[in-house]
């Protein structure tokens, strides 16, 4: 069986009087692409906030890798091998493709100089910018301002600088949020199959789009309440009613990953 790479045992996170987390326990192997999904205010952002060492829980525990990370912060968490992406695109918009980048290159190699220099200088951080961006599909947009990308290529910047950290595990939070219906199928692909040609052993995403959680996930937990609702394969989440009522209110998506 394949390693665990991330898990939770039993974490709550409460808020003076009001619990967003209650008891949730989970677990991410090597090679598995977990869609974490349920209505607003189920607990999703907490969960993820928690799993990525933004939010301490109140109770219980979460590892990476069999150490303790809860509450170590996203910097700590980047070097021991886990990137976040977010709903919002996070990314400086007077900056340039290879500039952005290069940040997050500089900054797992631990280099002190200059990023803006180190990319024009250290003849490393170049290449690493270059083989991010070509995997991406952005090796010919380097010089382009971020302000001037169009928001598919804006989304696909702020993962690109993700996975220029190296990371072992990915959280995508909305990856496909503000693109159109046209377009998401097509980023969503871009996405996975770039994190695969980097290395990344494991993908959790936080996801309402049905579609896409039906397409490329694993497995699908639900939350409601703060509570784990189900932790189930595509097929079974899909072919029970009264579960894609409590969760979304949809109907089945047409395809879903058996």
């Amino acid at each position: 069986m394949t390693p665990i790479l991330l898990q939770a045992h039993q974490v709550s996170v409460r808020y003076g009087a009001y619990q967003a987390l209650r008891d949730v326990s989970l677990h991410v192997r090597a090679g598995e692409f977990i869609s974490v999904v349920g209505p607003n205010g189920a607990g999703k952002t907490t969960l993820v906030n928690v799993l990525t060492g933004w939010l301490k829980p109140t109770g219980g525990s979460v590892s990476f890798q069999g150490s303790d990370i809860a509450g170590i912060g996203p910097v700590e968490l980047a070097k021991r091998g886990m990137a976040r992406s977010f709903q919002l695109v996070n990314i400086f918009p007077e900056l340039t493709v290879g500039e952005t980048l290069s940040v997050a290159v500089v900054s797992r190699l631990q280099r002190t100089r200059n990023p803006f220099r180190s990319l024009s200088n250290d003849t490393e951080v170049r290449a690493e910018v270059e083989r991010v961006a070509n995997i991406l599909g952005l090796k010919a947009k380097l010089q382009t301002v971020a302000a001037h990308l169009s928001q598919g290529e804006k989304k696909l910047l702020d993962i690109a600088s993700a996975i220029a950290l190296n990371p072992e595990v990915i959280l995508f939070d909305e990856p496909t949020s503000g693109i159109s219906t046209a377009d998401k199928h097509g980023i969503m692909k871009i996405l996975v199959d770039a994190a695969r040609e980097a290395g990344v052993r494991a993908i959790v995403q936080i996801e309402h789009d049905m579609d896409l959680v039906a397409n490329y996930s694993d497995r699908i937990i639900a939350l409601q309440e703060g509570a784990i609702l189900a932790d189930m394969r595509p097929a079974e989440f899909f072919a029970d009613p009264a579960m894609i009522s409590a969760v979304v209110g949809t109907k089945p998506p047409a395809h879903i990953k058996s």
